[in-house]
């Protein structure tokens, strides 16, 4: 259902079921008006379910007739379109509005002549027709119509399209330019040409770039196309160059063009002729005949047009030699002769030389070498035509009959002056077959054994030839006579062998004799052979061998010499006749003697031990040869070593092997090293000997590396020493002399702790010793030096591994390992440590910052002492005080440490249970002896001043007093409440407990003796008022201020007054005595316990009492309510157990229960009070001295007396007690902020 809710002014309806809108019966509308009607669509749900929903109409009354044309939402349309864009591609949407809705034509009215784009009439669409161009065309401004229809329903908009380029043309070169370039050779940067090439595309498309494709090195090309040499050409290695040049344009995918360019390179003269060779060298025949050429040389030269002409340059081979200058034929001008030239070579060597006769360039240079081939020139000459020579019948085959001779005087050393020997087997055959001549030497020996018939005479013809070209020869004639047997000598033995000869026989010594013998003949004995070196003599008539030269048994052991006998008639024709027998051996042994030292294999030996060796272990061996033979080899050997610390020998060496084992343990002396020297002596130990030095340096596992194989520790072990030289010769490379020692070799150890073992393979522990440290190497350098050569090692190690064995690795030892990662655990345990470390430290700061306070805290105590000093009046006797004072604060406190010191021992038990009261007592023991000191200074001050204070005052300080007793009094019960509860104490500490209790208790009843009924009341209420202040460090000190002020104003208004009563006196000095003492007492009683918590051992011998008294004290307090200060004025007379002080104490007791006689008397004990108590509390400490029997029963009259005073003082000061807090408190409050002690 429609329905309009709004708008329609009524001057529509709607269709309420088609939604029809109309204008309304009788309604006119106005041109130009226009509504917004708001119109409702419902569902026909019921009305509690239905839907809706509302849109707006907007209706615009236009004039009749249609008299609008149709509008183009623009007036200019601007495009840019890609010339590579694709036909049919829409370009613009033209759509125009015509407000009556009339059907619109479109038209393109101007621009597009070539027809390039279409617009469709119907639709307004724009689109490409042809393919665009922008090098053609790059604009183009179209005029397009939109028409209804009616002559003036047109509009007009203008399309401005851009057509924008695409790199779709490639650089064009310059086909006018020349491609046939020339340059001159040997010149750079010379300019060969120039290229141009062009581009339409537009921007970086069209910008054009050159290079050269090829000839980089040689040519170089510019930006505007122009060529240059790049370095200098060399016409005569290239004369034409193909250059091809390439022009790219700028765009990211370039288009490229090509253009080849011919280049020639233009020659000049710039070579010199260059010959064939270097050098020539040519053999000349020393017959040549002149004129005959023998080597023809060239040269060429590079340039073009050159003409080369040759000539020689060397004047003095001018005279020998001629050169043909256009051809270069080398000819002889004469002939050489060899013999002329004094050097072994004979040769001529000069200069040749080849130059461009048009040219400029220097000539080129050959060398040629002439050597002048020797001919031979002369034949062997034999020193004689006819030799003779006589055999005998029988002589074995090699007997020498003769020695022929002959020379060649060609120059020496040259072949044809080489002259040899044989035999013409043509003239006699048979002599030929017999005889033989030696080829080099010329003798002649028979081939064979003879057995020819006496007195028969051979011929024999001997050729002498030598090595030259051509060989030249010669001949001579050898007659060889067969002689008769009886003149041949003949030896009594073939063999003789003589008894040994010392190698340091004497010359002349005789070693054997000969003897020969032959039928009616003078015999001639000779050694023919075995006496080279011409060490025997052998007398030619006797037969007599002796020694001609010194015998070396090293160097011969034995001699072979033949001997012969001739008749002296053979000897003197020089013809000897050797035979079967008249030739004998002798055989000479050389006997050895010990002429010779033992020298070591080392001139040093160098070796190591491990600290864990046990004892007798093996160190290393020493090795000494000798070359002498027998008993003279045979060593012994012996140590020298430096003394040893416990007269140890620290090695000993097995006297025969040279085995140096360990005589002592090395446990703990790593990086220690033993030098000594070994003895070598030979004929074990009688003869002659020698030393080296012996390096041993102890080391363990952390000096060693183990080196692991693939073989087993079999093969390792076999070839040990070729393998530790391999290692050794590395490691010496980095320091020179170093020696690798074997610890173990085994099998591989793997797994976690090394535990298992593989026995395939090995681990060769070894380290280094430096002979310049003589310690061990670092085993991390030594793992350096082998690790870095470890492919080299293994090439080495190969022959000795086999086939496939090598190094594995090299590794760490196991027990370095091992300790390595227990290190690792022990490190966390160790920095457990040092944090819990760290913390104890951090604890312990509070208690040295209570030890640098306790120490301030006593500084200010010497210097309050000081001020106490200098208050005193001049001209007063107060030199007990003062000695008191210098007592309390040196020798009271240097006593008390030696007492505590002496008793530390017995003390420790007390100071467990009683940690907590000790600091409390230590604070008062310390304050006590300050209130009684300050107590006499007071009264001093009063009787200098003689002055008074009124009623009020004076009640006041007897309060203060009597509240002072009171609690001294509460102390002394208690502290023998508590010695008897601890029974199981030492006797000797509880005596000085109870002492010390009797001594309180006697000043006590003194105390309370002046106080009066009042007063005391007002004493208890001030008591308990500081006491709940000295609860807490901080209002302890505060208090103590305010004490501190009180205290002067209250003596300062006790010198004001005067001309009271003697009982105002008295009064007023205990007031002032009292707030003294409250203000001293307070004032360092936080002092005194932080002193005794920092060094709770420096007062033990008053921690007993000190913890008896403030248990005593708590005890009281809790009786009396809240008289806390009582308590702490209790602990005052702690310290008072000497026998002077109970027996002052009971003479003022004495003194005061007689009606207190007079006002001098009560200010005389007063004093006297103060004076003893400072004694008391100087002496106390240090001594401990035993209380007398009459102190004990003076303590216990006191008590009773203080009972009854007690009493007395609790029932009067009830009345005044509030008036007189007030009053004191108000005081304290108002000095506190102008006045301090």
């Amino acid at each position: 259902v429609y329905e309009i809710l709004a708008g329609d002014q009524g001057d529509f309806i709607i269709n309420d079921r088609t939604g029809l809108i109309t204008i309304a019966p009788g309604v006119v509308l106005s041109v130009g008006r226009s509504y917004a009607l708001t119109v409702k669509a419902s569902d026909s749900a019921p009305p509690a379910q239905r839907r809706s929903s509302i849109t707006t109409v907007y209706i615009e009354v236009l004039p009749p007739n249609n008299q609008s044309p149709p509008r183009f939402p623009q007036l200019m349309y601007s495009l840019e379109v890609s010339e590579a864009m694709r036909i049919g591609a829409v370009l613009l949407n033209l759509q125009a509005f015509d407000r009556e809705g009339d059907p619109i034509r479109y038209l393109i009215q101007n621009g597009d002549p070539q027809q390039v784009f279409n617009l469709s009439q119907s639709s307004g669409l724009l689109a490409l027709g042809k393919p665009l161009d922008r090098e053609s065309t790059d604009r183009y401004i179209l005029i397009v119509t939109a028409s209804d229809g009616r002559p003036d329903g047109t509009s007009t908009a203008t399309v401005n399209i851009v057509v924008t380029d695409v790199n779709d043309n490639g650089p064009i070169f310059d086909m006018f330019l020349p491609k046939n370039l020339s340059v001159q050779e040997e010149e750079a940067n010379a300019f060969v040409g120039q290229v141009r090439a062009t581009d339409p595309d537009a921007g970086v498309n069209g910008q054009v770039h050159y290079s050269l494709a090829n000839f980089n090195n040689l040519f170089r090309i510019t930006s505007n196309g122009s060529i240059y040499t790049a370095v200098k050409l060399n016409r005569e290695v290239r004369d034409y160059y193909e250059l091809i040049v390439e022009a790219t344009d700028g765009a990211v995918d370039p288009r490229r063009s090509t253009l080849t360019l011919a280049i020639k390179v233009l020659d000049i003269d710039d070579n010199s002729p260059v010959f064939t060779n270097a050098s020539y060298t040519v053999c000349v025949p020393e017959n040549l005949p002149p004129g005959t050429v023998f080597l023809q040389i060239e040269a060429k030269d590079v340039d073009l047009g050159s003409n080369v002409t040759y000539r020689i340059r060397t004047q003095e081979a001018l005279q020998y030699f001629a050169l043909n200058k256009y051809t270069g034929e080398l000819s002889l001008l004469k002939s050489l002769d060899y013999e002329s030239f004094s050097d072994t070579e004979a040769t001529f060597t000069f200069l040749v030389e080849a130059f461009d006769s048009k040219g400029t360039m220097p000539p080129g240079i050959a060398t040629v070498t002439v050597r002048v081939k020797d001919m031979n020139d002369y034949s062997p000459v034999f020193s004689k035509k006819l030799y003779r020579g006589m055999v005998a019948p029988d002589a074995v085959k090699g007997t020498v009959i003769t020695t022929v001779s002959a020379e060649d005087q060609d120059p020496p050393g040259t072949p044809a002056s080489r002259v040899r020997y044989k035999v013409d087997v043509v003239q006699f055959p048979y002599s030929a077959s017999i005889f033989d001549v030696e080829e080099t030497s010329g003798r002649v020996v028979t081939r064979v054994n003879l057995n020819e018939e006496p007195s028969t005479v051979f011929k024999l013809v001997v050729i002498a030839y030598d090595d030259g070209d051509p060989v030249k020869s010669n001949t001579t004639t050898v007659e060889i006579a067969v002689l008769q047997p009886s003149v041949i000598p003949r030896f009594t033995q073939d063999e003789y062998r003589p008894p040994p000869v010392s190698e340091s026989a004497p010359k002349g010594t005789v070693v054997a004799v000969v003897m020969a013998a032959a039928l009616n003949q003078t015999i001639v004995y000779s050694i023919v052979s075995g006496n080279e070196e011409d060490v025997f003599a052998i007398n030619n008539r006797t037969g007599v061998i002796s020694v001609k030269k010194s015998l070396d048994y090293e160097s011969v052991k034995s001699y072979e010499l033949r001997v012969q006998a001739d008749s002296l008639q053979v000897v003197r024709s020089n013809l000897r006749v050797p035979s079967k027998s008249n030739t004998a051996k002798v055989f000479i042994e050389v006997k050895d003697e010990n002429d010779h030292a033992p020298v070591f294999t080392k001139k040093m030996y160098i070796g190591g031990v491990s600290e864990d060796a046990k004892m007798f272990s093996s160190v290393l061996k020493v090795k000494a040869d000798d070359k002498d033979t027998g008993n003279y080899s045979a060593m012994q050997y012996r140590l020298i070593i430096p003394p040893i610390k416990d007269g140890k020998e620290g090695f000993v060496i097995e006297a025969y092997t040279g085995l140096i084992k360990t005589a002592m343990l090395f446990k703990n002396m790593r990086r220690s090293y033993f030098k000594f020297q070994v003895i070598a002596t030979d004929n074990y130990g009688k003869g002659l000997s020698s030393k080296a030095d012996v390096l041993v340096s102890v080391v363990n596992q952390l000096d060693m590396q183990v080196i692991v194989s693939n073989v087993p520790p079999t093969l390792v072990e076999q070839n040990k020493d070729q393998l530790i030289g391999i290692l050794e010769r590395y490691v010496q490379d980095q320091i020179p002399g170093a020696t690798v020692v074997v610890e173990s070799i085994g099998a591989r150890r793997f797994g976690d702790g090394y535990s298992e073992e593989d026995y395939t393979k090995s681990d060769l522990m070894v380290y280094a010793i430096d002979p310049q440290t003589n310690r061990a190497i670092m085993r991390n350098e030594l793992f350096k030096f082998l690790d870095g050569k470890l492919l080299d090692i293994n090439k080495e190690f190969q022959p000795y591994l086999g086939q496939g064995g090598r190094i594995l690795e090299i590794r760490t030892p196991d027990v370095v390992a091992n300790v390595k990662k227990q290190a690792q655990a022990v490190g966390y345990t160790e920095g457990a440590l040092l944090a819990l470390a760290v913390i104890i430290i951090l604890c312990c700061m509070p208690a040295i910052l209570i030890v640098m306070v306790s120490y301030r805290q006593r500084q200010a105590e010497c210097a309050k002492t000081a001020r106490i000093q200098m208050a005193l009046p001049a001209g007063k006797p107060a030199s007990t005080a003062a000695n008191n004072l210098y007592e309390e604060l040196g020798d009271s406190t240097i006593e008390r440490e030696d007492s505590d010191y002496e008793k530390e021992k017995k003390k420790k038990r007390r100071r467990k249970y009683s940690s907590d009261e000790s600091s409390a007592k230590s604070s008062s023991s310390g304050s006590e002896s300050e209130d009684k000191d300050y107590l006499k200074v007071t009264l001093d001050q009063d009787e200098a001043t003689e002055s008074t204070v009124d009623s009020d005052e004076e009640t006041g300080h007897d309060l203060g007093d009597s509240d002072d007793e009171s609690g001294s009094s509460s102390s002394s019960e208690s502290e023998e409440d508590s010695s008897e509860e601890n029974g199981d104490e030492e006797e000797s500490d509880s005596d000085e407990d109870d002492s010390l209790s009797r001594s309180s208790s006697t000043q006590s009843s003194f105390s309370k003796s002046g106080t009066s009924e009042s007063s005391s009341r007002r004493s208890t209420e001030r008591s308990s008022i500081k006491s709940r202040r000295g609860s807490s460090r901080g209002r302890v000190r505060r208090s103590s201020q305010k004490s501190n002020i009180s205290s002067t104003a209250s003596g300062t208004s006790y010198r004001k007054a005067s001309g009271s009563s003697c009982k105002s006196k008295t009064s007023s000095a205990s007031l002032e005595i009292e707030d003294t003492i409250e203000e001293v007492s307070e004032e360092d009683e936080q002092e005194d316990t932080d002193q005794v918590g920092a060094s709770p051992d420096a007062d033990n011998t008053n921690n007993s009492a000190v913890s008896e008294t403030s248990a005593n004290a708590r005890a009281a307090a809790n009786r009396e309510g809240e008289r806390g200060k009582s308590g702490i004025n209790g602990e005052d007379s702690e310290d008072e157990s000497t026998e002077e002080v109970d027996t002052d104490a009971s003479d003022k007791e004495k003194a005061i229960s007689k009606n207190e006689s007079s006002c001098l008397e009560s200010e005389i004990s007063v004093t006297s009070k103060g004076t003893e108590g400072t004694k008391s509390t100087a002496s106390a400490p240090s001594s401990k001295t035993a209380t007398s029997p009459d102190t004990g029963n003076q303590s216990s009259d006191t008590n009773m007396h203080r009972k009854k005073i007690k009493k007395i003082s609790q029932e009067h000061s009830q009345s005044q007690s509030d008036e007189t807090l007030n009053t004191a408190i108000t005081e304290s409050e108002t000095a506190g902020d102008s006045t301090s002690f």
